[in-house]
């Protein structure tokens, strides 16, 4: 029996599906391949996989019901990791529609197709964005999250509500992972790393927002993988302790759970670039603009209850992460 993995084509369902059929497991991808970023960049990383031994792809939208019905009921999956998505928050300001669109009916028939098919465990792709307008750190499973400030951030927040009424009134064991500014090679050219790498090395000016002044939990691809990858194998259980006098938000009496996932070491952004520049051996030219709206001006993980459940320990620094990102993208372009 396969494991399924949305969003195979993105960034962290590609290093995901690699290290679940490196470890000898039949995998389905699925991605609908849209355009949200350079197509040939997601083709680019579909063609690794299809080089490996047990890995087949479904061409298929979150959003097709029956496509996505259909599907489980041709491979019988064992277990799903649900990570494709609409994503990007600045995106969710010009183009909300796609993100309810993706992100809350594609996660529906997701979560209807796993408890149609008694699927043992459902992990799915939450947010850091989900904490908005909270400020207090590090964020905290068990913190309130009740203020977004983004389409994307809502999105996401209805993802584990969804998520928690099929654990309560199916047993479908589920897992919801907030990641923490991911980044690695083979990464998104939307985000930060990406865009900065390109302009740096092209002599165009980058944007910094909030004057360099954010601070993101930077986490290398690598470390993210492998909480995917422990979170899968560790099922969703009831909390026998939990209490609905005073409700623990992270756990519950139905088999769910909540998770940061992310290094625990914020970094501010203009150290980021610094880190780059050295790199790279160049000197940005900087455009120093405000914050953007529907941002949040810094993300700090509390992993602790991660670390305790499966034994999750960041291991890849900024400066390692950066390098084998730069000597990916000259490899990749050439340059």
């Amino acid at each position: 029996m396969s494991i399924l993995i949305t969003g195979a084509a993105g960034f962290i369902g590609y290093h995901t599906a690699s290290a679940l059929l490196k470890q000898g497991e039949r995998v389905v991808g699925l991605d609908n391949l849209n355009a949200f970023y350079d197509a040939s960049l997601k083709q680019a990383r579909l063609q690794q996989l299809e080089r490996k031994d047990g890995f087949r792809f479904a061409l298929c939208d979150l959003t097709d019901r029956t496509a996505i019905a259909d599907l489980f009921a041709q491979e019988k999956f064992r277990r799903v990791i649900h990570l494709g998505a609409q994503a990007g928050v600045r995106y969710s300001l010009a183009n909300p529609h796609s993100y309810v669109d993706s992100n809350i009916t594609g996660t529906l028939n997701i979560l209807e197709s796993c408890k149609d098919h008694n699927i043992e465990h459902l992990v799915y792709a939450s947010s850091s964005s989900v904490y908005g307008a909270n400020t207090k750190m590090p964020f905290s499973e068990h913190h309130p999250t009740e203020h977004p400030v983004s389409i994307y951030a809502a999105t996401k927040k209805s993802n584990e509500l969804m998520a928690h009424v099929y654990a309560s009134l199916y047993q479908l064991p589920v897992t919801g992972l907030r990641f923490f500014t991911v980044y690695g090679p083979w990464g998104r050219p939307d985000m930060a790393l990406f865009t900065f790498t390109k302009k740096i090395l092209t002599g165009e000016p980058i944007e910094v927002f909030n004057n360099g002044k954010h601070r993101r939990d930077f986490t290398y691809i690598d470390d993210i993988v492998d909480g995917i990858l422990l979170c899968n194998d560790k099922i969703a259980l009831p909390n026998p302790t939990w209490s609905a006098d005073t409700p623990d938000i992270a756990t519950s009496a139905a088999p769910y759970r909540i998770y940061n996932i992310g290094n625990s070491r914020p970094i501010e952004l203009g150290h980021f670039i610094k880190c780059l520049e050295d790199e790279l051996g160049m000197t940005a030219n900087k455009v120093m603009l405000p914050m953007q709206l529907g941002d949040i001006s810094a993300t700090f993980a509390d992993v602790s209850d991660l670390t305790a459940d499966t034994g999750f320990s960041p291991k890849v620094s900024l400066e390692e992460g950066i390098h084998n990102f730069v000597m990916w993208y000259r490899s990749y372009y050439g340059v």
